[in-house]
């Protein structure tokens, strides 16, 4: 059915994560210490994984030296997960002050020698940062904070200054990108329209008032390949630091203030791609209860089967999700005349693949076959993995819910980041993959704008094409043919 983000109604079981997270009962100051994981002079794969430590700890193991630099996926995970508890820009300006105190870049004349072992470090983690989470550089002070650090370094080597330029070009072209992206959902979302009910509120049905999707695209490889493009594409604007802030609360045991209010919780992309699941849902419903003949309803039933098999086969469990969604909504369902025309064997199959049962078991073990497939491919084709998006907010929220940010002395729970940056990393590996099928811009232009039913446009048109069957749908069918005569 059609999703909404960020609800805690539309989570109904638990997720998978790591049961040896520390979540229900948190140590407390008498047990044993929390392991703090090695200073910055040594590097974190010489010991033990770090599972909880205090922020500023945190903060020096990120800070690089002449002989360290932290893990990558360290680097991933705190970047991720720290701005729970600190804005990146006041995280950036720690960093660098950690850097010229420790390096002595504020003396003069410079340790040259020293300065050039430091430097392509320093210069490693700010690239790192920049390419992973551009969007925290939209704020001038992160700008001021990076130039500032690589102007202090740069009069021992001039390449440095190279290298600053291409940052900040790299950067820039980023940022226009997620610009661009942003503009084009808005656009998306004002070219959509909506299917009025008065049309359909008669018992006589009218002529077709739109062209539907057969007379757009009858092959249903064509389209699953120009949804997984649609997929894609939402995919490629969400920034991983999305997931972080689409769940962020005020956390109890914090007694520092959150460092987001509800205006600079920047979730529009991850909104965005669940409203494109949701019109993907009642896009499939429209065409499907449009047609005035059973017969012609039945075709597009087939087709829209035909059409999320060839998804599953492409990897492109999100949109395989949502035509089943769509075709199990009740205007829908409830069409058993129509029912009783199609060849139900394969969809049968597909429902079974997507089965919520055991925590969705087999769409898991679909995935998991997929993202080895994934690991393996020589091809792009081979590579998409598109998961099933609102399973994985589920998955994300959960973990979010079931583990506390901080543990009781304060310290920051960074086992449960570690949990939370590999299936965030996963996903971002998934949604680099460039889409390898052709662009077909009508049938994209058609899935964008072509009109679809509300909730009670698809009752009416349902209800027009097999009439109520009990008192309670002929008590709805009048109720809202009534609605939308009084409106006319």
């Amino acid at each position: 059915m059609p999703q909404t983000v960020c609800s805690g109604t539309m989570f109904t079981t638990p997720s998978g994560f790591s049961p040896h997270l520390a979540c229900a009962e948190p140590r407390g100051e008498e047990e044993e210490a929390p392991q703090e994981g090695p200073g910055p002079g040594a590097c974190l794969a010489d010991g033990p994984p770090i599972t909880s430590a205090s922020l500023d700890t945190l903060i020096q193991n990120l800070v690089p030296t002449a002989d360290y630099y932290p893990e990558k996926a360290y680097v991933f995970t705190f970047l991720l997960s720290a701005r729970l508890f600190i804005p990146p820009s006041e995280l950036l300006a720690r960093v660098c002050e950690l850097c010229i105190k420790q390096q002595q870049l504020d003396q003069s004349p410079l340790d040259t020698a020293k300065v050039r072992k430091f430097g392509p470090k320093i210069l490693q983690l700010l690239t790192e940062w920049t390419e992973t989470f551009p969007s925290d550089f939209r704020d001038e002070k992160m700008v001021g904070h990076l130039k500032d650090i690589i102007h202090r370094i740069a009069p021992c080597d001039e390449a440095y200054w190279k290298t600053l330029n291409q940052m900040l070009q790299k950067l820039s072209q980023r940022l226009a990108l997620i610009s661009q992206g942003e503009e084009s959902v808005v656009k998306v979302s004002l070219n959509a329209s909506s299917i009025s009910a008065k049309l359909v509120a008669f018992k006589t049905k009218p002529p077709p008032i739109q062209k539907d999707i057969l007379s757009i695209c009858n092959d249903p490889y064509t389209l699953a390949q120009q949804l997984t493009h649609v997929e894609l594409e939402h995919l490629s604007h969400i920034g991983p630091e999305e997931f972080v802030q689409a769940f962020v609360q005020k956390d109890p045991l914090d007694g520092t203030q959150p460092c987001f209010s509800d205006q600079k919780k920047k979730t529009s992309n991850l909104e965005a791609y669940v409203r494109w699941f949701n019109r993907l849902c009642y896009l499939v419903a429209t065409e499907i209860c449009m047609p005035a003949k059973k017969k012609q309803r039945a075709l597009v039933i087939e087709f829209f089967i035909d059409v999320a098999r060839e998804c599953f086969n492409i990897g492109n469990f999100n949109s395989l999700m949502a035509i089943i969604s769509g075709m199990n909504m009740t205007p829908v369902s409830r069409l058993k005349k129509t029912w009783g025309k199609v060849k139900t064997a394969k969809f049968f199959i597909l429902e079974h693949q997507m089965d919520p049962t055991g925590n969705f078991y087999n769409y898991r073990t679909a995935l998991r076959g997929a993202a080895h497939r994934s690991q393996t491919a020589n091809s792009n084709r081979e590579k998409i993995v598109i998961p099933f998006f609102s399973l994985l907010i589920k998955d994300i929220y959960f973990l979010n819910e079931g583990c506390a940010n901080r543990l009781p002395n304060g310290h920051v729970n960074f086992e449960k980041f570690m949990e939370l940056a590999r299936q965030v990393g996963e996903f971002m590996t998934w949604k680099q993959v460039e889409c390898p099928f052709e662009e077909d811009q009508a049938i994209l232009h058609y899935l964008h704008t072509a009109p679809i039913f509300s909730e009670d446009g698809l009752y009416l048109a349902s209800y027009e094409s097999e009439s109520p069957e009990n008192q309670v749908e002929k008590d709805r069918w009048k109720a809202l043919r009534s609605n939308v005569l009084a409106k006319t």
